[in-house]
């Protein structure tokens, strides 16, 4: 592993999540700020819509529609760049334990969403929460169960492997993804020992980037029982890393989204999350 240097793109956000490269700018939600912002590589910001109940995870369907998580009341919003009309696409208030968090969307417009299963800010005591899958028409039903604080999510180039990280389990587990958006063949991808995966994003080697929301780090994870880790990217000293991405247009900018906790009432007041940059190796793959 090699010390990578790192630069800040953004800073003065509340707290970043769901990074996403997209026509040629990176997407962010700005948690407590309510905003859903696009960058463009030299730092300059737009903002693309705001979410009342706070917004997490990003996507697109097939015809650049623009699908956004509303956390705190369990929607998923359909976002019309041509209009700017935001309306819900999907209720998830039956289905979801908890806040909804990340999503990744595959090629046929099909989301699956994650949740915390439980009240984190709260500190309740941790329960599993179901993978949520919502069809382009809106029709939410559970993909699968049981998940340690289902994450970030991945889906394979090809198209037939959905890859989600269980961060309290401290584990990558797959599915077969079927042609009807089903899963099957659950198996464990990688055991991760202390690290704690959030937000993630996928290469042209089938390794997994994944923030490391306990180490203030990123991770580069190659499958194995072991999950054995390649590479890593430290945060600046004090900060946190809660989410990344692979873009740019050559595919191998990593974005981290930083912040020096995660705690609600430390970060709602506060402006001191950043967007972090650095170059790797090996380009961008699959979704999202």
């Amino acid at each position: 592993m090699t010390g990578r240097p790192v630069q800040t793109l953004v800073d003065g956000g509340t707290f970043f999540e769901g990074p996403r490269w997209h026509d040629g700018r990176w997407w962010v939600s700005d948690f407590y700020r309510h905003v859903v912002l696009a960058i463009t590589p030299d730092g300059k910001q737009e903002e693309i819509l705001t979410v009342e109940n706070q917004p997490s995870g990003l996507g697109w369907m097939p015809d650049g529609t623009m699908l956004v998580v509303s956390m705190r009341d369990r929607r998923l919003l359909r976002h019309d760049p041509a209009t700017g009309k935001t309306e819900t696409h999907a209720d998830l208030s039956q289905l979801a334990g908890g806040h909804v968090n990340d999503m990744v969307v595959d090629n046929h417009g099909r989301a699956y969403v994650g949740n915390f299963g439980f009240d984190l800010m709260a500190g309740e005591e941790p329960r599993p929460a179901d993978l949520i899958r919502v069809d382009p028409d809106g029709t939410a039903t559970t993909a699968a169960t049981d998940l340690q604080f289902p994450n970030g999510s991945v889906i394979t180039a090809d198209g037939k492997t959905l890859i989600v990280g269980e961060t309290m389990a401290a584990r990558y587990t797959a599915f077969d993804l079927g042609d009807d958006g089903t899963l099957v063949n659950r198996r464990v991808w990688a055991e991760l020992g202390n690290v704690g995966p959030d937000g993630c994003g996928l290469d042209a080697e089938n390794h997994i980037w994944a923030a490391d929301a306990y180490g203030g780090r990123c991770v580069r994870v190659a499958e194995g029982s072991s999950g054995e880790i390649v590479d890593e990217v430290k945060a600046l000293e004090g900060l946190n890393v809660y989410a990344c991405m692979l873009g740019g247009d050559d595919g191998r900018t990593l974005l981290m989204c930083a912040a020096p906790d995660y705690f609600e009432h430390n970060r709602k007041e506060k402006r001191e999350a950043v967007l972090l940059t650095t170059t790797v190796d090996v380009p961008k793959a699959g979704l999202p």
